[in-house]
């Protein structure tokens, strides 16, 4: 079997942010992979997510991959219980969603486990999941 082309998705409103959402559902995330360009209004995470695409076409075995996730128009970025001095620790991504307030602003939040948050105060919605390639282990943990 081929490997898939790369995922590159794009999302301008709420349903799109959706999609984007189910494509890093149990995506692991390092603090020290979260970057806040307050100066470019940028918001970059690093993450390794399960393939999903091969999970549910049949595939044999899990497998991750490493993307990058973008925010662009970013005000405000705030975090809640999320150790940024703990860099290495793992954080699971759980989903995002979006709430709009004046048009086309609102707020994206990224949701972890254990309760964590990171909300993103923005002009409009603008957000990118794009695959990088195949994490090295190439199998998600049990």
């Amino acid at each position: 079997m081929s490997p898939p082309a790369p995922l590159k998705l794009i999302a301008l409103d709420a349903d799109d942010l959706a999609v984007i959402s189910t494509h890093v559902q149990d995506a692991h995330v390092q603090p020290s992979d979260i970057v806040w360009r307050q100066d470019e209004k940028r918001l970059v995470v690093g993450l390794n997510r399960l393939d999903w695409e091969q999970t549910l076409s049949g595939g044999t075995c899990s497998r991750r991959l490493i993307a990058a996730l973008r925010f662009d128009r970013v005000l405000a970025c705030k975090s809640r219980n999320i150790d940024l001095e703990a860099p290495e620790a793992t954080l699971e991504l759980l989903g995002i969603e979006f709430y709009a307030s004046a048009p086309p602003g609102g707020s994206a939040l990224l949701m972890f486990g254990h309760g964590g948050a990171l909300r993103l105060d923005v002009e409009c919605l603008e957000c990118e999941l794009t695959d990088l390639g195949i994490d090295d282990l190439g199998v998600a943990p049990g």
